[in-house]
């Protein structure tokens, strides 16, 4: 969920496939780009280099696996369609999030990486952020919102190599924007999880699995104090808040 919204040249950057961030595949058709163009990570890998709890030796494993994992989020979160993905094997790809039901390929692809993490099986009455009333568009909109300079992620431990890759990881941004009628509150938002990610003999992902508490994520979310009037520009991503927040965001 890594981004920024930056856009020029990006065929190079320290911490994605360089191969994934180009204009054009091996055969000169071009990749369809989510905003027209690669995207450029300079404000979130700012954050990343700054906020990091672990810096891997290059070449590793646990560099390897963290590098492969953004490459994989880059594809999800800015190409359309899945022709141009070069990171995971679409025809057996499935993402698990918590147990719950698994989304093919082409499923993460149209509700986008906040809304599969975000499902929950919890009654609407108590649910803070309505992930199948999201779509990919608005859902981006609400969190690129809150956190401007992005979301960082950082791989914490690998337990174990490919072809079934064990590890652990943190996310963390800073709340400096509007979140769903909630003001800002400039604190840091973070969440730990545990996911485990099965790769073919070309290391493409065939099953990505995610384990985390949502809890950790909204709980910093929720702080902020209740906007009465929403700019326009923020309108949209507001439409589903919850006129409550005494109730638990999300649970499992």
């Amino acid at each position: 969920m890594e981004e920024d919204g930056s856009q020029r040249e990006a065929s190079r950057d320290k911490y994605r496939s360089s191969s994934i961030l180009q204009q054009q595949d091996q055969d000169g058709e071009n990749f369809q780009w989510r905003h027209g163009s690669p995207p450029i990570f300079d404000t979130v890998n700012k954050l990343f280099e700054e906020g990091r709890t672990k810096e891997w030796p290059k070449g590793s494993l646990e560099e390897t696996v963290q590098n492969a994992i953004k490459s994989w989020e880059t594809e999800l979160s800015h190409k359309t369609r899945l022709r141009d993905f070069q990171t995971i094997n679409p025809d057996k790809f499935k993402f698990i999030v918590n147990g719950r039901k698994a989304l093919s390929a082409e499923e993460t692809l149209r509700v986008g990486s906040y809304n599969a993490l975000l499902r929950s099986p919890l009654p609407d009455e108590f649910k803070y952020y309505k992930a199948e009333e999201e779509t990919f568009e608005s859902s981006h909109s609400a969190f690129g919102s809150a956190f401007p300079r992005g979301f960082a992620w950082e791989v914490i431990s690998v337990y174990s190599g490919p072809p079934t890759i064990a590890y652990k990881f943190r996310h963390w941004g800073f709340f400096e924007g509007p979140f769903k009628a909630h003001a800002p509150t400039g604190e840091m938002v973070e969440f730990y999880g545990l996911g485990v990610l099965k790769v073919d003999e070309s290391l493409r992902a065939e099953e990505v699995e995610v384990y985390y508490d949502p809890a950790e994520l909204f709980a910093g979310l929720l702080k902020g104090s209740p906007i009465v009037d929403i700019p326009d520009e923020n309108k949209a991503s507001t439409t589903n808040a919850s006129t409550s927040a005494s109730h638990c965001p999300l649970g499992h």
